[in-house]
């Protein structure tokens, strides 16, 4: 059975720190790329971050690069996301993915709230 498994979300004030995690089982992690996206309320699903199966090549969206560092650890299963100098506009649930070919599977979500 596929599981995705997202931890780490939460309330942080502007300019703190978190690190999202997404575990995953039922599926052979290391042949998978990853995506992290985000949704805000009232807003379009973005884009966050990307990595190849082998985590040699990433990218980050305009909006997040040089704050924001996606990782995976194929030994564990998991990927990561290190969101650092959170702002506001940050605030939205966090959503992990993985795809390879047409398979294609989602995490539940995990919500990331910045405010004083």
């Amino acid at each position: 059975q596929v599981q995705l498994v997202e931890s780490g979300g939460g309330l942080v004030q502007p300019g703190g720190s978190l690190r999202l995690s997404c575990a995953a089982s039922g599926f052979t992690f290391s042949t998978y790329y990853w995506r992290w996206y985000r949704q805000a309320p009232g807003k379009e699903r973005e884009l966050v971050a990307y990595i190849s199966s082998e985590g040699g090549s990433t990218k980050h969206a305009d909006s997040v690069k040089g704050r924001f560092t996606i990782s995976r650890d194929n030994g564990k299963n998991t990927v990561y996301l290190q969101m650092n100098s959170l702002k506001p506009e940050d605030t939205a649930v966090y959503l992990c993915n993985a795809w390879v070919g047409n398979r294609d599977y989602w995490g539940q979500g995990t919500q990331v709230t910045v405010s004083s």
